[in-house]
């Protein structure tokens, strides 16, 4: 039986809840469902008790759905939704049913909640819980996004002087997709020159030249995991400045990768990180999150922020992605990533390219 489902099986018996629904109408929920499933089709819904699981979908994902998920019950979908689940929960007397309340829409909770002769219980982040910790095989999976991501970047880095942002970052994603990615991770960001200051800038067709800093923020996407990493290099001579401000993010990411371990917080991660930009003299220029876990989702728990509130005890088997950047409106900017991995005693790094100062010429 599929890890991932016997454990939600086991936590929602644990609950008491007789049955829960995930639903995914073309990609609703689809990143929990095909965690717990396999499922990689656009629509269908689970319904999952402590011992049975269905999947409904309709004529296009049948043979599909017999494949991949060999753990569920499939369900031809060819009535209305609602019908289905409330037959299944009359024909196996559920009587409590969880239900994703911050995925499901109003009205077709409403449906549900007139037509399905249950009480309805809110799951809250049930799911996402169980995602925080990977087990080996995710990991090795994304430790392969990772190195699909990597080289098509050393690939490409050698010859983008000259080019467009924009030819950056097709170069990139041609050369992942050849090397085995699904998909991309996430739209790649490339920031030069004076762009870089944004922190999520869409490539444009501003050209890379000598004197300028670049961004390149990437990632693929491989049997449904996420890589996520961030380079920034040198085009020829840089200013002093823009060097020195290299050195600080460099600096600052050391110590945030030092702090990711065991038993530490989410929160541990961004304080290291912050408290040194800001002793540099650059609090106001970093603004975002140190981090973020990724796995199916590219942005997913725990997350490393400066409010506490959000802290995550470390447990090994998280991901947590370390990214200090400081950004200059009208000069530039420099942000590094990478993606780590808990470990009992410490991290491993998944990604793979370099965060030493790199110099490109033109």
């Amino acid at each position: 039986m599929r890890e991932s489902l016997k454990r939600f099986q086991e936590t929602i018996m644990s609950k008491g809840l007789e049955g829960v629904v995930i639903a995914s109408p073309e990609d609703l929920s689809s990143t929990n469902l095909r965690y717990l499933s396999g499922f990689t089709g656009s629509s269908a819904y689970l319904v999952v008790t402590p011992d049975r699981a269905w999947l409904l979908t309709d004529f296009r994902y049948l043979e599909q759905a017999a494949t991949e998920c060999p753990d569920f019950e499939i369900v031809k979908q060819d009535k209305q939704v609602v019908l289905s689940i409330a037959e299944i929960c009359r024909n196996y007397r559920i009587g409590v049913l969880g239900f994703e309340a911050d995925k499901v829409p109003y009205q077709m909770w409403h449906d549900w909640n007139g037509q399905v002769p249950v009480v309805w219980r809110p799951l809250g982040k049930l799911v996402e819980e169980l995602r925080l910790v990977k087990n080996s095989e995710e990991v090795e999976i994304m430790r392969k996004a990772a190195r699909v991501a990597g080289e098509s970047l050393l690939e490409v880095l050698p010859s983008m002087v000259g080019l467009t942002e924009m030819d950056v970052a097709l170069s990139l994603e041609m050369a992942m997709r050849r090397r085995g990615a699904g998909s991309l991770g996430f739209p790649t960001i490339v920031g030069s020159g004076e762009r870089g200051a944004l922190p999520h800038a869409h490539p444009t067709p501003r050209r890379i030249q000598p004197g300028d800093m670049v961004t390149i923020d990437f990632g693929a996407e491989v049997n449904g995991y996420r890589s996520d990493e961030t380079v920034t290099v040198a085009i020829g001579t840089v200013s002093d400045q823009m060097r020195q401000i290299f050195d600080i993010v460099a600096e600052a990411q050391a110590l945030g990768i030092e702090a990711a371990k065991p038993g530490a917080t989410s929160h541990d991660v961004d304080t290291a990180v912050r408290s040194f930009i800001d002793r540099a003299g650059y609090g106001e220029a970093f603004g975002h999150g140190t981090g973020h876990g990724v796995g199916l989702d590219v942005h997913e728990n725990p997350f490393a922020f400066s409010d506490p509130r959000s802290a995550e005890v470390l447990v090994p088997g998280m991901t947590l992605t370390v990214e200090p950047g400081i950004y200059l409106p009208g000069i530039g900017g420099v942000r590094l990533e990478d993606t780590l991995v808990i470990t009992e005693t410490g991290n491993e790094r998944l990604t793979m390219v370099s965060k030493e100062f790199r110099t490109i010429e033109g």
